[in-house]
């Protein structure tokens, strides 16, 4: 591994742990030339998945476009960060289990909808209506109904 102060490639691990749930290695390590510490992680490289989006087109999935939209439906929510981060890792992981290449967005959409419901109410209906398309205010109001009908 490449120091990013000094460039030298002679360094050493001096911890590693698991992170995301075990997925990934976050190692830190120390760079023998000039003894700057830096840390990196290390995962399992899976062939990507790819969306099949509503007009047929096709595309890679893109974990930061996953989590941006979730964190645009969640803003000024009482959602913490990593509230965000374990519902991206758990749809993640759900898709990867479930499908080996290519991923419906629809489906993405429904287990991120899942999941947003139990998480924050509020959060969940912004991410429906753009999910879902929702043309005017009473498509809006009848979600909100059958939120409010299912407690």
């Amino acid at each position: 591994m490449r120091c990013p102060k000094c460039s030298a490639d002679n360094d050493r691990v001096i911890d590693s742990r698991s992170v995301r749930g075990g997925v990934a290695i976050r190692r830190r390590r120390v760079c023998n030339a000039c003894r700057y510490r830096f840390t990196t992680y290390e995962e399992i490289v899976k062939s990507g998945l790819r969306v099949i989006k509503r007009d047929g087109r096709r595309e890679d999935f893109d974990r930061r476009k996953l989590a941006a939209g979730i964190q645009r439906a969640c803003e000024k929510r009482p959602v913490s960060e990593a509230d965000i981060e374990a519902l991206v890792d758990a749809v993640v992981a759900e898709l990867e289990a479930e499908y080996e290449r290519e991923v419906p967005s629809a489906i993405i959409g429904r287990k991120v909808m899942e999941r947003l419901e139990r998480l924050d109410e509020v959060a969940y209906v912004r991410f429906a209506s753009v999910y879902r398309r929702f043309r005017d205010v009473s498509q809006f109001l009848s979600e909100v109904e059958s939120l409010i009908a299912r407690e």
